[in-house]
C-alpha cells in the first residue's frame, strides 16, 4: 500500500514547508524510493493562474499546462521529477468538482455538505496524486495551523490518518522558534507548543516535529519541546536558515530525518548518495560571482520569478561560479539613466509578465543590450519586448507596439508587431486562450539555439496570450533578425537571436521551469557561459 507524509505549518506562514518538502522527496527519491508531491492550497481561486505575483509569488506552468504554485518548482526542481495538474488542488476546485457532482445527480438527492462530501473530496484527491512509481507521496498543506479555509482539509488529513492507521501515514510539523531580539537571545518554545495544541484541538498528533530559527536549536529547546508536544527528541528536527535553500536536505539528512520517516512506515531504502548534491551547492556558493540583471516588472520579490532565479544559479555553479542578480524595476528604467542601472553586469534577461506597465523600461534594458553587445536573453514577454525594440530601433518603424498595450484597440494594423491569434496562427481580435505547457518547437540548423540545446527538435513550456504577428517576420528577418526557432505546425515564432558573435537570443517559452540543479537548462547554460566570457577563470 503507498504510504503518505502530511507537512502542516504553524506560527506564521511562508516558513519554508515546500524547499521541506522537496527536500525530503530528494533525500527518499535518492535512497531508492519512489516518491509523489501533491501541494494544497486553501484558497478559493481555481488556479494560481489569475494571482497576482506579489501575493503569491509566480505561477510555475506543468508539462500539461497547469498554473500551480511556486512550490511544485521546489518539488520539480529537487526531486528531480515531472509534476501535473493533479499535483496542486485548490479549495476552488475542490467546491467546484463537488458542485459538479451535485448538478449531475451524483449525491442522490442527498444536503451536500463539508462532512462528507468536501472532505471525501479531498481524501480522493490525495488517493490521486500518485504514480505507480510512488511508494509515497508528500502532501503540503498551504497556510498555517487554525485557517479557517485549511479546515477541511485538516479533517481530511485526520481521517484519512485515521482509515490507514500509524504504518502507513505520517504527521510532519513545521513551526517557528522566534528570538526575542531584546531578551536573551535564545529561542522560543511556546509558539511551537502552542501550535502543537492546536493540532490536537483538530485531531492530529505530529509525528515529527520541524523547527525553523534563525540559528540553530538548543538542545535544550528540543528535551522541552519533545516533552510539551508529545514527540520523541530524535523526531524533533532542526532547520534553521541556510546560506542557500539547497543546502537543506543535507541539513535533514545530517540529522537522519530520512532513515527516520522509513523506520517509521516501513519502507526499505538505501544509504542516500548526496554526494553530486553536495558539489553543486558547494559550487553555487563559490566567491566568484557572474553578475545577471534582471528588468522586470515585480523586481521587489524575488519569489515572483523564483525559476528563473534558480536557472540561473543551476547554470552559474555548472559554469563553476556563483551568481549576483541585480532585480531591476523596469519602470524606474523608463526614465532613468540606464547606464547606471546596468553598468557593471556581465548578462542581461528580459523576463515574461503581463500587460503594458515596465513595458517601455523593458525595451530600453534590451536596445542597451543590443547596441552594447552585452549577452541577453529574453524569456516570454521578454521576446515581444526585444522584437518591438528591433522593429522600432532596427526596422524604423517607429509606431511598432504590442496589440497588448493597445487598451483602447486604436493601433494601426501596420503597427501590431505582436498580436492575438488562434491557434492556427492567424490573425484574430479576441484571440484565443492562453498557449499553456508543453509545446514543440524546430530549430534552425546552425543558429545559436541549435548549438546549445544540441538538438533539432525541442519542446519547452508556455504561458502567453501574445504572438510574434505573422505578417511581420519577413521584415525582422530582412532587417537581420533571424528566426531560430518555429512551432512546427503552425509556424508561430519560438526564438529569435541576432546574427554573429554577439550572443542575443529570445524564446517565447519559460525554459527557466525545467531546470534542474544537476542539469541546467542548456538555454541558460549558454547565456551563463557568454556572459562570463572574458572573466578570469575560477581558481584551482
Amino acid at each position: 500500500m503507498r504510504k503518505h507524509i502530511f507537512i502542516t505549518g504553524g506560527v506564521v506562514s511562508s516558513l519554508g514547508k515546500g524547499v521541506v518538502s522537496a527536500s525530503l522527496g530528494l533525500l527518499l527519491r535518492a535512497g531508492g524510493v519512489g516518491v509523489g508531491f501533491l501541494k494544497f492550497d486553501p484558497y478559493l481561486n481555481r488556479d494560481a493562474g489569475t494571482m497576482n505575483p506579489h501575493q503569491h509569488g509566480e505561477v510555475f506552468v506543468t508539462e500539461d499546462g497547469a498554473e500551480t504554485d511556486l512550490d511544485l518548482g521546489h518539488y520539480e526542481r529537487f526531486a528531480d521529477v515531472t509534476l501535473g495538474k493533479r499535483n496542486n488542488v485548490t479549495t476552488g476546485q475542490i467546491y467546484g468538482s463537488v458542485l459538479e457532482r451535485e448538478r449531475r445527480g451524483d449525491y442522490g438527492g442527498a444536503t451536500v455538505q463539508v462532512i462528507p462530501h468536501v472532505v471525501d473530496a479531498i481524501k480522493d484527491a490525495i488517493l490521486a496524486a500518485g504514480t505507480p512509481e510512488s511508494d509515497v507521496v508528500l502532501v503540503e498543506l498551504g497556510g498555517t495551523i487554525g485557517d479557517i479555509e485549511g479546515m477541511p482539509f485538516i479533517e481530511a488529513i485526520r481521517q484519512f490518518m485515521l482509515e490507514r492507521g500509524h504504518r502507513d501515514a505520517v504527521l510532519l510539523h513545521l513551526a517557528l522558534l522566534p528570538g526575542v531580539p531584546a531578551g536573551d537571545k535564545g529561542v522560543k518554545t511556546k509558539p511551537a507548543q502552542h501550535s502543537a495544541q492546536k493540532l490536537r484541538e483538530c485531531g492530529l498528533q505530529m509525528d515529527f516535529l520541524l523547527c525553523r530559527s534563525e540559528t540553530p536549536m538548543p538542545e535544550e529547546a528540543r528535551r522541552k519541546l519533545a516533552l510539551h508536544t508529545n514527540v520523541r527528541p530524535e523526531r524533533v528536527i532542526d532547520v534553521p536558515d541556510v546560506q542557500l535553500i539547497y543546502d537543506v536536505p543535507r541539513h535533514l539528512s545530517r540529522q537522519n530525518l530520512d532513515r527516520l520517516l522509513c523506520d517509521r512506515l516501513r519502507l526499505s531504502r538505501r544509504e542516500a548518495d548526496v554526494s553530486a548534491w553536495r558539489a553543486f551547492a558547494a559550487a553555487a556558493a563559490s566567491p566568484r560571482k557572474v553578475r545577471i540583471a534582471v528588468v522586470g516588472k515585480y523586481s521587489g520579490m524575488a519569489d515572483c520569478y523564483k525559476s528563473l532565479g534558480e536557472a540561473l544559479l543551476h547554470a552559474a555553479a555548472a559554469r563553476g561560479s556563483g551568481l549576483e542578480l541585480g532585480w531591476l524595476d523596469a519602470e524606474e528604467i523608463e526614465a532613468g539613466d540606464i547606464n547606471a542601472f546596468l553598468a557593471g553586469y556581465d548578462g542581461l534577461v528580459v523576463p515574461g509578465g503581463f500587460g503594458v506597465r515596465g513595458a517601455e523600461g523593458k525595451m530600453r534594458a534590451v536596445r542597451w543590450a543590443r547596441e552594447r553587445k552585452v549577452p541577453f536573453l529574453g524569456l516570454c514577454y521578454g521576446l515581444q519586448c526585444a522584437v518591438v525594440e528591433f522593429a522600432r530601433n532596427v526596422c524604423g518603424v517607429r509606431g511598432a507596439m504590442s496589440a497588448e498595450w493597445d487598451e483602447e484597440d486604436r493601433l494601426p494594423a501596420g503597427d501590431r508587431w505582436i498580436t492575438l491569434l488562434d491557434n492556427q496562427g492567424r490573425s484574430t481580435p479576441r484571440g484565443g486562450t492562453l498557449r499553456l505547457g508543453a509545446q514543440p518547437c524546430r530549430l534552425l540548423p546552425g543558429s545559436r539555439a541549435r548549438e546549445a540545446y544540441g538538438e533539432d527538435c525541442i519542446s519547452e513550456r508556455h504561458r502567453h496570450r501574445y504572438e510574434v504577428n505573422p505578417e511581420k517576420v519577413e521584415q525582422l528577418e530582412r532587417n537581420g533578425l533571424v528566426v531560430s526557432g518555429r512551432h512546427p505546425e503552425n509556424g508561430l515564432v519560438e526564438i529569435v537571436e541576432l546574427p554573429g558573435d554577439q550572443w542575443f537570443v529570445a524564446t517565447q517559452a519559460h525554459p527557466e521551469f525545467k531546470s534542474r540543479p544537476l542539469r541546467p537548462h542548456p538555454l541558460f547554460l549558454a547565456f551563463i557561459g557568454a556572459a562570463m566570457s572574458g572573466k578570469e577563470p575560477a581558481a584551482k
